[in-house]
């Protein structure tokens, strides 16, 4: 495959029959979206690149195609365009393979293609265990990588019959390998067993509980910051702002699922966004699809404000401090533009960290992300 045979495996999409016909005005985000439509848009200037995903046999076996991405596009093309300078391109709906697996497989072959051409990749509907195609994309490129994971469940249920029940299994013993690290954000813990805990915590792979997160949101920017690919189930939203999440009434509000979502598309790192679990039959008046729209608004408004940050190698746009902690010496750099915070592990290396990272480092006590970050380095 090549990024000029990716349509083989694409259903083309519709504009004006997703609109119902209505009429988009000149400021509306739909009128800027070079859709595959008739022809398959030209993607050299895209910077996000839209796929819709029907499969959710790894949900239910019985399962037909879903149209849960033409639902959210109805929406989506209905919002206002701030962000001029982020060119977008949606390029249809994966065809359906007759195996769950062709589905992956077709998934993750247009994946890889896009990001290899430089693009950043935005998979929309389908079941969460499409997260498991998203990073085969890498593998099939030899990348090792850092993955985020928004859920409400740790999806490794080993009596589950179903794969979006135990996928991360695959992503975790798969050989060969290619996840460095692994993040979680917002699981409840009346949907996990505690040993699993303990089993994440032995690989090294960092947990955080949703009322963690709700304190201090701003803490999961670094993590995020530092990943290559981000997947997003709407489990993870309250009922009352994601109708068709069933699950639990329990969960992150709609502004703060924008928020990480924002904060995706602000790592220069992440080319891959996934937002699976969408069930357009369970929803209310199209609030989920509303939802999931403004999620999307926010990854474009984030990958807008990514580009105002300077490159680590440009040293003078970033105030420098050198501190010893615990008989360590290390540095850390604070933007002048943005403000946000890296730290240096070992003699060259920088990661993401928070400000918070940098205030334990000051009295001396060793930043929960920076000995995390050194485990994984030796193990």
């Amino acid at each position: 495959m090549s990024l000029s045979t990716i349509s083989d495996f694409l259903d083309p999409i519709s504009r004006s029959a997703i609109l119902e016909d209505e009429p988009l005005s000149d400021h509306q985000l739909g009128r800027y979206i070079s859709c595959y439509d008739e022809e398959f848009p030209d993607l050299e200037d895209a910077e996000l690149v839209l796929i819709g995903c029907c499969e959710m046999r790894g949900a239910s076996a019985a399962a037909a195609p879903s149209n849960a991405a033409n639902q959210v596009r109805k929406e989506l093309y209905r919002l206002f365009h701030w962000h001029t300078d982020v060119r977008l391109a949606d390029i249809g709906n994966v065809k359906t393979g007759a195996r769950l697996q062709d589905s992956y497989a077709a998934l993750s072959s247009i994946v890889k293609e896009l990001i290899e051409a430089g693009k950043k990749v935005l998979i929309i509907g389908g079941s969460h265990d499409n997260t498991l195609a998203q990073y085969q994309a890498y593998g099939a490129m030899d990348k090792i990588i850092d993955a985020v994971v928004v859920d409400a469940r740790i999806d490794i249920n080993m009596e589950g019959v179903f794969p979006e029940e135990m996928f991360l299994v695959e992503m975790f013993t798969g050989v060969p390998n290619f996840l460095r690290h692994f993040t979680h954000i917002g699981f409840q813990s009346f949907f996990t067993h505690p040993d699993m805990l303990e089993m994440i915590d032995r690989l090294r792979f960092d947990c955080f509980r949703l009322g963690k997160v709700k304190e201090s949101i701003e803490l999961m920017e670094p993590l995020i910051r530092n990943s290559d690919m981000f997947s997003f189930d709407i489990s993870a939203i309250q009922h009352a702002h994601a109708p068709a999440n069933l699950l639990a009434p329990n969960g992150f509000s709609g502004e703060e699922a924008c928020t990480l979502l924002q904060y995706a598309g602000m790592s220069s790192t992440c080319s891959s966004f996934g937002i699976y679990g969408y069930i357009p039959e369970q929803d209310l008046h199209q609030m989920t699809a509303r939802q999931i729209s403004q999620m999307i608004w926010y990854l474009i408004d984030g990958i807008r404000t990514g580009r105002e940050e300077a490159s680590l190698k440009n040293l003078h746009e970033f105030n420098i401090y050198n501190l010893a902690f615990a008989e360590i010496s290390t540095v850390f750099l604070q933007s002048k533009r943005t403000g946000r915070w890296w730290m240096r592990i070992g003699e060259e290396k920088f990661i993401a960290c928070s400000y918070q990272d940098y205030k334990t480092a000051s009295n001396n006590d060793i930043p929960e992300a920076w000995l995390r970050a050194v485990e994984r380095q030796d193990s």
